[in-house]
């Protein structure tokens, strides 16, 4: 069985929402729970703490308060199941877990809003585990700019203009100096180059695809992950339909199987990871959820790619980034 280590889910942002109706992480009917982990080969899982600003700021809440209670919810629900899966914050975690029999989670930021443009809301984030964070999400904020969305909700043209804001410049410094993985997911094009330019370590994309496959702004493109590769960093594959092949609703295994060819194609075999973004979109996938993850390893099998490969994808290129960075 091929171990997985998966970049983004929205799992613990979705349960939050909804929690009145009593879902557990242990076990529920969502993309991703622990049972269905483990059956699927699970290593580790990155958590994300997604923040909607929208609704947030319609509460009247902070957006620096909302991650914070969203992070006590992450850590209530990962020490409930302590028998399964622990809490990790270093390549050394994950070895240790695995030691011990126990899969990883890690925390993570999607939405930089949460900063509120402090460093020191950062710093406070990092000790409460946070070792991935994208910048934006689908707003604009105090560190930069997502690409433009027209009225329906489809992506315009890309922004080559507006760049990474000082605040979001000295953010991702210190990022780089913490340990902290800079997210280039949901960036604009202006943003990424900039961060392409100031951080000189490994960066991940945690859940894009390829825009050579798929024409949509979320996806990166070929000079993207030709930067992405040189800098030592990964791209995780993205289940969600339309990332994958537009007008779809169904993720299939030959459709990320086109985008795996393709990163490996631009940037070679070892910028390739799996970004789920399991719990975070509307429509399936092939493979039902986290259980089904072996047959998309029987897909690339069937492919042609090498175990080797298969291995690199699933976990071993995620664990070289963190391996590097984090601590």
């Amino acid at each position: 069985m091929y171990q997985v280590i998966d970049l983004h889910c929205d799992t613990i942002a979705q349960m939050d929402t909804k929690k009145r109706t009593g879902l557990s992480l242990r076990e529920n009917t969502m993309d991703i729970d622990l049972q269905r982990m483990k059956k699927g080969g699970y290593r580790c899982q990155c958590f994300s703490l997604f923040t909607y600003l929208k609704d947030v700021r319609e509460r009247g809440e902070t957006p620096f308060a909302h991650v914070c209670k969203l992070a006590d919810y992450w850590d209530n629900e990962i020490g409930k199941n302590d028998d399964m899966i622990r809490k990790g914050t270093s390549y050394q975690d994950i070895l240790d877990h695995q030691a011990a029999g126990k899969m990883t989670a890690m925390m993570t930021v999607e939405e930089g809003a949460v900063y509120e443009g402090k460093i020191e809301n950062l710093h406070e984030l990092y000790r409460r585990g946070v070792r991935i964070s994208t910048l934006t999400w689908n707003f604009q904020n105090e560190l930069g700019y997502p690409n433009p969305m027209k009225k329906d909700g489809t992506t315009g043209a890309p922004d080559d203009v507006n760049g990474l804001t000082g605040t979001g410049i000295e953010m991702i410094r210190e990022m780089e100096r913490l340990g902290v993985l800079v997210d280039i997911s949901h960036l604009n094009d202006a943003g990424i180059r900039d961060v392409f330019s100031y951080i000189k370590g490994p960066v991940i994309a945690s859940h894009s695809n390829t825009r050579a496959e798929c024409d949509h702004l979320r996806n990166l493109s070929d000079e993207m992950v030709r930067s992405l590769a040189e800098h030592g960093g990964v791209a995780g594959i993205n289940y969600c339909p339309f990332f994958l092949k537009t007008g779809e609703t169904v993720a299939r295994c030959e459709d990320i199987i086109r985008h795996m060819r393709h990163f490996k194609q631009v940037g070679g075999i070892d910028c390739i990871a799996l970004g789920s973004d399991f719990d975070g979109f509307d429509g399936t996938t092939e493979f039902r959820g986290a259980e089904g993850m072996q047959l998309l390893a029987d897909a690339m099998d069937a492919a042609g790619f090498s175990t080797d490969e298969i291995e690199k994808v699933f976990s071993k290129n995620a664990l070289r980034v963190f391996k590097d960075v984090l601590r």
